[in-house]
């Protein structure tokens, strides 16, 4: 695979915010979920599920988790990515974080559009509202649907201010 593609593909990832109202094929996400259990964890225990919500009622439960959620009810579906805290007590939330970047990726890669709403102050909520076992802890919860907007990059902080060569404070030179 040549880097310019694949560069590309990364660099236009974004955060999506605005969906349009069309359906979305279940195939498709479980295609994008597919992808996404290809993801690296530890000593490969895979420590992930995923719990897709189609159910309006059930994703505007979501949607008031706190006031940044409410594009799980904005857009037509929903997904929570579990992390298993007993298959992986020490690397779970790493794990859980690496598979849900993966289906980032691949809902991006499908066509599709998402953005990342973090679950880390209402965990027990949206466990109750899934359903989902005490020992599964929701690392994410994603609004998904086909984009209905196509934001610009934001902007990065320069390599001289995020990199250092060998040890620490040795930054990268501008």
């Amino acid at each position: 695979m040549s880097g310019k593609p694949c560069k590309e593909f990364l660099l236009t990832r974004r955060s999506i915010r605005k969906f349009k109202k069309d359906d979305v094929p279940t195939e498709l996400l479980l295609e994008a979920i597919d992808i996404a259990r290809f993801a690296p964890s530890a000593r490969n225990g895979q420590p992930w599920e995923y719990v897709v919500v189609k159910d309006r009622e059930r994703r505007e439960k979501l949607a008031q988790i706190h006031r940044w959620a409410r594009y799980a009810a904005e857009a037509p579906v929903a997904i929570v990515v579990l992390a298993d805290t007993k298959l992986a007590p020490d690397s779970y939330v790493i794990d859980g974080s690496l598979a849900a970047m993966y289906l980032w990726l691949a809902l991006h890669c499908l066509g599709l559009g998402a953005v990342w709403l973090h679950t880390v102050p209402a965990a027990d909520r949206v466990r109750e509202i899934v359903g989902a076992p005490e020992h599964l802890y929701p690392v994410a919860l994603f609004a998904v649907g086909y984009p209905d907007e196509k934001p610009e990059p934001k902007p990065r902080k320069p390599l001289s201010e995020i990199v250092h060569l060998e040890s620490y404070g040795n930054r990268l030179k501008a």
